[in-house]
C-alpha cells in the first residue's frame, strides 16, 4: 500500500493509539497532521521523528477537542497548511471513572465533548472537501465499550455507543461515494494508562507484570493479554486502503474476544 499525496489527521495523536497510527499512515508516506494535548517540546519531537524518519511531510496543529471551534478550526488549518484532508482518524478520548450518582455533571460534559462531539464537527467540516475530491477516509476510534456496557463509565460509554451510530449514518450519508466511514472499538490496549495499572497492580500484590496483566485484562478479554498500539493501527492502515473500499459502517471488534461472549 502507498498512500503518498494523501493527507492524514490523526486526533490525540502525542500518545497511545493515535501515535501508533500516525506513524503507520506515515510509513506510507502519507503527510500527517499532529494533534494532542501534552508536553509541547514531546509532540515537536514526535513530528519531527515522523518527517526525518519517513520521509513525509508533518505539522503539528494544537486545537482543545473539547471546544467545537477548535474542532472545525483543525479541519480548516490543516487544508490551509496542506491543501486538503484525505484521512480524517478520530482517535483523541476523554474518560471519566464514577457511579452515576457521584459522576460530576462537568465531567459528563466534557467527555460527551471530546468522544462524540469533536468528531461530529470534525466529520461534518471535512466531508465538503472529500465529497468534491470523491475520495475519503475516515476512522472513528470507538471501543469494545461503544457495543457493551459495564458499570461506572456512563459518559465514556454513552459516547462510544454514540460514536458507533455517528460512524454508521455517515457510512449510510456517503455510501454512493468514494468515501468511507468505519470504526474500530479496541479491547484493553496496552497504552501507557493500562501499562501504569498493570505495575501498580504488580507492586500492590508482589506478582509479576505478567500475572498483573492477566488479571485486569482477563476480566473482560478471554486470553488475559492487552493488544499493542501497532494492531490497532495496522487496522486503521487496512481501512485506508482499497482492499477496503466498500467496508462501510462496520464497527470493528479488536478485542481478543471481549465482545464474543
Amino acid at each position: 500500500m502507498t498512500l503518498a499525496g494523501k493527507v492524514a489527521i490523526v486526533t490525540g495523536s502525542t500518545g497511545g493509539i493515535g501515535r501508533a497510527i500516525a506513524k503507520a499512515l506515515a510509513r506510507e508516506k502519507a503527510s500527517i497532521v499532529v494533534n494532542g494535548l501534552g508536553d509541547p517540546t514531546k509532540t515537536e519531537r514526535f513530528r519531527a521523528s515522523l518527517e526525518a524518519e519517513y520521509g513525509v511531510r508533518a505539522i503539528t496543529i494544537d486545537a482543545d477537542l473539547s471546544r467545537a471551534a477548535d474542532a472545525v478550526r483543525l479541519i480548516e488549518a490543516a487544508t490551509a497548511a496542506l491543501g486538503h484532508v484525505d484521512i480524517l482518524v478520530n482517535n483523541a478520548g476523554a474518560q471519566h471513572v464514577a457511579p452515576i450518582e457521584t459522576h460530576p455533571p462537568e465531567q459528563w460534559d466534557n467527555v460527551l465533548a471530546v468522544n462524540l462531539d469533536a468528531p461530529f464537527h470534525t466529520m461534518r467540516a471535512v466531508l465538503p472537501q472529500m465529497r468534491k475530491r470523491n475520495y475519503g477516509r475516515i476512522i472513528n476510534i470507538s471501543s469494545a465499550y461503544g457495543l457493551v456496557a459495564g458499570p461506572d463509565r456512563v459518559s465514556y460509554i454513552a459516547s462510544k455507543f454514540g460514536l458507533v451510530g455517528l460512524t454508521k449514518a455517515v457510512a449510510l450519508e456517503t455510501a454512493n461515494s468514494a468515501i468511507t466511514c468505519n470504526a474500530i472499538c479496541p479491547g484493553y490496549v496496552l497504552a501507557p494508562h493500562l501499562r501504569k495499572r498493570v505495575q501498580e497492580l504488580a507492586t500492590a500484590k508482589s506478582i509479576s507484570l505478567e500475572a498483573a496483566e492477566r488479571e485486569i485484562v482477563g476480566a473482560h478479554m478471554p486470553g488475559g493479554k492487552g493488544l499493542t498500539t501497532e494492531q490497532i493501527a495496522e487496522v486503521a492502515l487496512f481501512l485506508c486502503g482499497e482492499a477496503a473500499a466498500e467496508i462501510r459502517g462496520a464497527a470493528w471488534s479488536v478485542d481478543g474476544g471481549w465482545t464474543a461472549h
